[in-house]
């Protein structure tokens, strides 16, 4: 951006798309024509090529009396390429289960692709320093469910790891198997949910 004789004026130096400074926000405007700031479109889930905003399920979660805090995440997919899971808190004590928390959502969410397929009660959404949800670690729980469901049917899964480094995601499992032996399996991933997998025996 520069200052020209008529105030400040985009230089084309930044994102710039159809003369619009792509910041990376969503937003909608209302009727007043007053812009709404809902989330970031790194956040978006894409499942199977279609966009969804966490923003929606994660409203529809807040919606629920006994919910106190909820992100949804993009948990990786084989089939979808990411599908949308939800983590909450609750009301200290309150009666509400993962899976009822799952039917509230999916029939509060405006759209079906959005409805979560896993409601996990946590006790905390991690934030950042200045208190703003942070969900890297969210989407590592969500690859390493992902990951140790994929490995049940080789049998043996004996503990899968994930962590999130930075803008990357790594997640580790151990198989052991008496008779195999034991057999490591590293699998890193970006944040996206685009997974790498080395097996080794």
């Amino acid at each position: 951006m520069s200052r020209g004789s008529d105030g400040f004026v985009l230089d084309g130096k930044g994102k710039l798309v159809d003369g619009w400074l792509d910041t990376g926000d969503l937003a909608w405007i209302d009727h007043e024509g007053f812009v709404h700031l809902t989330g970031r479109a790194k956040d978006l889930i894409i499942r199977g090529g279609h966009n969804i905003d966490p923003a929606m399920i994660e409203d529809a979660l807040l919606a629920h009396p006994d919910v106190t805090g909820a992100a949804a995440v993009g948990r990786p997919d084989e089939h979808a390429g990411e599908v949308p899971v939800a983590y909450v808190t609750v009301v200290a004590g309150a009666p509400a289960t993962a899976q009822e928390l799952q039917a509230w959502a999916g029939q509060h969410v405006g759209e079906r692709a959005a409805a979560p397929k896993s409601v996990t009660i946590i006790d905390a959404i991690p934030v950042t320093a200045v208190g703003k949800p942070y969900k890297p670690p969210l989407r590592a729980d969500a690859a390493r469910i992902a990951i140790q469901d994929a490995l049940a049917k080789f049998g043996g899964v004996e503990h899968v790891e994930a962590a999130a480094l930075g803008r990357q995601l790594e997640v580790g499992a151990l198989v052991v198997d008496r008779e195999a032996g034991r057999v490591v399996i590293d699998l890193y991933a970006g944040l996206l949910g685009k997974l790498r997998d080395v097996l080794r025996e």
